[in-house]
């Protein structure tokens, strides 16, 4: 069975590492999983190309939002977030899911982050850096811990129709602020959405104790660490990366997929090693 990673830039991927390092533990040995190059334009040739010898397809920047028309069923979750970065082929149809979501839970636990116990209202002030597509995720993530509220630093203000209406999906009431504007109360736990080195601002704050968030998740996994992941870890913030939410995401999409339970060790390893190198 066929499987790969589609995006454009996506030479850079670490899907196809942590994939096959599934593969290989599962001993799946007819499986093989690719990185290919994709923008939209390419997205309905790319789907259409693949026939029953594929299993799925991991989907990166830009295509997580403009894969929805292409598909033939979506589930509930991505479509509260408008963005898919999963397709599953079955039975002759593309079925969509949002991985993200459940990864950044699961990465957010690593740093302490859990949420409010049996369903109760979740009283964290949850800060969001960014208003993209994975923005859009953190707002679903926040919103699966429990929050019914949370606070969005934007860039740019003109850009943000998408993550308000994922947030009225979502039924979550987002406060819009400034990028550059100061917070009058650090957040209990901070997401960082940007990429590195667009949220240095707020590493030189927390170095200078100007916002102490309880608990940070920078979405970048390389180069890392980041300026923001350094600071909070020097200022002894609990810190998710990248490559754990990476690694989640990537661990639902093999089960998936496979339908096996994804060998999360032999995963993280995998990840790690090609890091380190």
């Amino acid at each position: 069975m066929r499987a790969a990673v589609l995006g454009a830039p996506i030479a850079h991927s670490l899907s196809p590492v942590l994939h096959r390092a599934a593969y290989q533990a599962l001993g799946l040995t007819g499986w093989s999983y690719e990185a290919i190059e994709c923008d939209e334009t390419r997205l309905p040739a790319v789907l259409g190309g693949c026939g029953p010898d594929w299993a799925g397809l991991s989907l990166t920047m830009p295509l997580k939002r403009a894969v929805l028309p292409l598909l033939d069923q979506i589930e509930p979750l991505a479509r509260a977030v408008g963005a898919a970065n999963t397709v599953v082929f079955s039975g002759g149809r593309r079925h969509g899911h949002n991985t993200d979501v459940p990864g950044m839970i699961a990465a957010l636990a690593e740093a302490g982050v859990t949420g409010a116990p049996d369903g109760a209202p979740w009283q964290a002030t949850v800060l969001i850096l960014g208003g993209g597509a994975t923005a859009c995720s953190a707002l679903a993530a926040a919103r699966g811990l429990g929050a019914a509220q949370v606070t969005v630093a934007v860039r740019n203000p003109a850009r943000v129709q998408d993550l308000l209406a994922a947030a009225a999906r979502l039924d979550v009431v987002v406060t819009l602020t400034g990028f550059g504007t100061p917070q009058d109360d650090a957040p209990e736990v901070l997401i960082s959405t940007v990429p590195a080195g667009a949220a240095d601002l707020y590493a030189k704050r927390i170095a200078h104790r100007d916002l102490v968030p309880g608990q940070l998740l920078d979405v970048v996994y390389h180069p890392w660490p980041t300026a923001l992941a350094v600071a909070a870890q020097e200022a002894d913030i609990p810190v998710a990366g990248g490559l754990d939410l990476l690694l989640h995401q990537a661990a639902h999409q093999v089960t998936l997929m496979t339908g096996q339970p994804a060998p999360l060790p032999a995963m993280r390893a995998a990840g790690e090693s090609a890091l380190s190198r």
